[in-house]
């Protein structure tokens, strides 16, 4: 015990202490902070311009009536209109649809106008317009603009059929629909898609860090020993399963004290903002599966670590298990859709995706007592087999230099005594 102790003692601070460590400890959650905050900003930014938006319309009406009912329903936060309306051409005189269009395509061109509708006067008809920008991709301008032409023309086919617009208008109203999430005992919380999503998502992307990061140190630590040789020495000095033992408690504990920094930066910004973005339901079940799933993916680093002897090596075996870790961010959301179907609860008992996948349902709705109970117990006698392969392979694959071993060879070491 001593011995391994030792070991994971100076593994610890050994890498803590590392200038990599100590700006990825900081830089990580900066980053990703920033990846949250920085296009809430621009879109912030870009909503206190307004914004000039050309309409060609063929019909000599459509074009009024958007213009009307654009300025009383979007403005800036000053009051000001968010959308500024320039029909083309100002003045009625005679021009074809493709001059029209030419001369809208010159205001764009030279950043009169942000883009323009072209609206036929076979609308009320087809329901199509045009939409012509050189940034097509702002579907929040064209969401807008399309559901006040929708409506407009709603209404105008609703007088030709002679119904009143007003009160089809008030048939026709869009219902809210506000979630309440109701868990098995009966109680009830307002819940909606992003709260629920952001719970697996951020237990799916924490434990890839952590996996990532210890693997990543736990096979550099095994190359570069046996590269210098010091593992020969380490080996003299204690066993290999004390040398396992000690590196897995050291770059546990290292793993460990990076995400504790991150989780209560995590807390910190969930209960400092209005609503919080993470609930705390089922944590004690989310940390179990975390931890679970931690030293299954730790065991599986091991085993591939120690039969490689080159960096390049050691980075194509991160980059296929790191694969597996991802497949789950994939597939998240079809998984929050029906965490209930029959294929959901296949992967959820692979022991390679429960975690992942277990922590994804969790965060939705409580899987059945059964599958909890399946998934942990299959998921520790894949923690324990693994762990035994890890251990057998390590003692001789820690010392093999040179030629990487095949599958044959790896056997023949799980067979040894």
């Amino acid at each position: 015990m001593s011995k391994m102790l030792a070991v994971a003692k100076w593994e610890f601070i050994e890498k803590v202490r590392t200038k990599a460590f100590i700006i990825g400890l900081f830089m990580t959650p900066l980053l990703m902070g920033m990846g949250f905050i920085l296009p809430r900003l621009l879109i912030e930014n870009e909503t206190k311009q307004s914004k000039t938006i050309g309409i060609i319309d063929e019909t000599n009406w459509v074009a009024k009536a958007v213009k009307e009912k654009l300025s009383a329903k979007y403005k800036l936060p000053d009051g000001a209109p968010a959308y500024i309306v320039d029909i083309i051409p100002e003045n009625n005189f005679d021009l074809t649809l493709e001059g029209k269009k030419v001369l809208a395509s010159a205001k764009l061109i030279s950043k009169e106008i942000t883009g323009y509708f072209v609206i036929p006067s076979s609308i009320v008809d087809s329901g199509i317009v045009e939409y012509r920008s050189e940034n097509v991709g702002n579907i929040e301008d064209q969401g807008r603009f399309s559901q006040l032409i929708e409506s407009i023309i709603f209404e105008q086919r609703a007088k030709i059929v002679g119904l009143n617009p007003e009160v089809v208008k008030k048939l026709s109203k869009d219902v809210e629909v506000k979630t309440i999430k109701v868990s098995k005992d009966g109680n009830e919380k307002e819940s909606g898609f992003m709260e629920v999503f952001f719970t697996g998502y951020i237990f799916v992307i924490m434990l890839m860090l952590l996996v990532i990061t210890t693997g990543q140190m736990l096979i550099r630590s095994f190359v570069e020993e046996k590269a210098n040789r010091i593992v020969e020495v380490l080996v003299s000095s204690c066993s290999s399963q004390e040398l396992m033992s000690g590196k897995i408690i050291g770059l546990t504990g290292l793993g460990f004290t990076t995400i504790i920094f991150w989780i209560t930066i995590l807390v910190a910004a969930n209960f400092a903002a209005p609503i919080p973005f993470v609930p705390g339901d089922n944590l004690l079940f989310l940390l179990l599966y975390f931890i679970l799933g931690y030293f299954m993916y730790v065991a599986i680093f091991i085993t591939a670590g120690s039969t490689v002897s080159t960096e390049q090596e050691a980075q194509q075996m991160t980059g296929y298990i790191v694969m597996l870790l991802m497949l789950p961010i994939f597939i998240a959301v079809p998984v929050m859709i029906n965490p209930d179907s029959a294929m959901v609860k296949i992967l959820s008992q692979i022991p390679l995706l429960t975690p992942t996948m277990m922590a994804l349902r969790f965060s939705i709705q409580t899987p059945e007592w059964w599958e909890i109970a399946l998934s942990i117990v299959s998921l520790s006698l894949t923690i324990y087999g693994l762990m035994w392969i890890a251990s057998k392979v390590f003692r001789i694959g820690i010392l093999v230099t040179g030629k990487k071993p095949n599958f044959k060879e790896i056997y023949g070491w799980l067979k040894t005594e």
